[in-house]
């Protein structure tokens, strides 16, 4: 059995990794952590683990982690991964991090994003992990970057699109909308019931939200040249799920028929990704719990622009399903190892 750690368990990522990780057949979770709640068991922070998984959390100690799994998840606060996942490394151990410390390249963007970064050699090392883009760098990989969970909506989106450069790049917009739980398990204000619920907000209006230079870079990959985009993010009054509708317009004349056969055989043999039949349009819904991307593609003719609406669990494929997914990838499991499941319907 693979031993797997989980560093940051007490969040919503870290209880999404063990319910997904619990059922996994060739895996044990053998050490998880969490500085505020040290000493407790998990169940006592999460009762939907009882009995299924009642280990006590412990406070970080890299050696002590390292010495008990063979691949250990990084689930903690941005600019927190970066103190602790060099020592994992330097102990043998392969890292899946779910936080923006190693999904930049570039240490100056992700010092203008963020702060200076610690440690910037492990930047060009680090394999961004989307499996659907980056698939065989991530077998072999030591250190996986997990992608956010807007990104992973909005790349998918417009993968086909951009690899068979069908699009004006410069008029890509994308407006995505996130459950409460996209905003992590810590006391915030604007994450009260009072103040999300019966409500619809954007935030992080005009370019400013941290997920933008991760969505440019890897766009700009699939599009072999600089892409910047609208991005738009919004909070809806639900637990969890994303759908982002995204706008671009063509080069040239193209029907949606031929739009839905490229994003078919782009999409072909890839578990995880859904293309909707015409007429039919992705819902937070019919995807809720599971790892699924659904995906739909249409032309608006009125105004020759196509549009692309996407919908993921923020916490499964946004987050710690992909991770696993990952995880599946760099051990030589079946990539689906764990994630067979289907949505919670209704």
């Amino acid at each position: 059995m693979l031993k797997v750690a989980i560093v940051g368990a007490s969040g919503y990522t870290g209880l999404e990794l063990i319910r997904l990780l619990e059922r996994h057949p060739k895996v044990v979770i053998s050490c998880i952590t969490s500085e505020q709640s040290a000493g407790k068991k998990i169940s006592e922070i999460f009762p939907s683990l009882l009995g299924r998984c009642d280990l006590v959390l412990e406070s970080l100690n890299p050696d002590s982690v390292a010495a008990r799994a063979d691949i250990i998840f990084t689930a903690l606060p941005h600019q927190a991964a970066m103190v602790v996942v060099p020592d994992l490394l330097a102990a043998g151990r392969k890292v899946i991090d779910l936080s923006a410390d190693y999904r930049l390249h570039d240490p100056a963007v992700y010092g203008a994003w963020y702060e200076p970064h610690k440690n910037p050699e492990l930047l060009q090392e680090a394999v961004y992990g989307l499996p659907e883009l980056r698939r065989d760098a991530i077998r072999p990989a030591r250190l996986v970057a997990n992608p956010g969970c807007y990104p992973t909506s909005v790349i998918l989106g417009l993968k086909p699109l951009l690899q068979k450069k069908l699009i004006d790049v410069s008029t890509i917009i994308a407006d995505s909308k996130s459950g409460v739980s996209g905003a992590g398990r810590s006391a915030k204000v604007d994450s009260l019931y009072c103040e999300v619920n019966n409500s619809f907000k954007a935030y992080s209006v005009g370019g400013i939200h941290r997920h933008t230079p991760e969505i440019e870079q890897e766009l700009s990959v699939l599009a072999e040249q600089k892409v910047t985009i609208t991005f738009t993010p919004h909070l809806l009054p639900m637990d969890r799920g994303i759908i982002s509708t995204i706008y671009a317009t063509p080069i040239a004349r193209i029907s949606s028929t031929e739009l839905f056969e490229l994003y078919t055989q782009t999409y072909s043999d890839e578990p995880f990704i859904r293309v909707l039949s015409s007429g039919k349009f992705p819902s937070t819904a019919f995807v809720r719990g599971s790892n699924f991307c659904d995906i739909s593609i249409t032309l608006d003719t009125r105004t020759n622009r196509i549009i692309v609406v996407t919908a993921i669990d923020n916490l499964v494929k946004g987050a710690s399903g992909q991770a696993i997914q990952n995880m599946n990838l760099v051990s030589g499991f079946a990539e689906t190892l764990g994630l067979e499941g289907l949505a919670l319907f209704p």
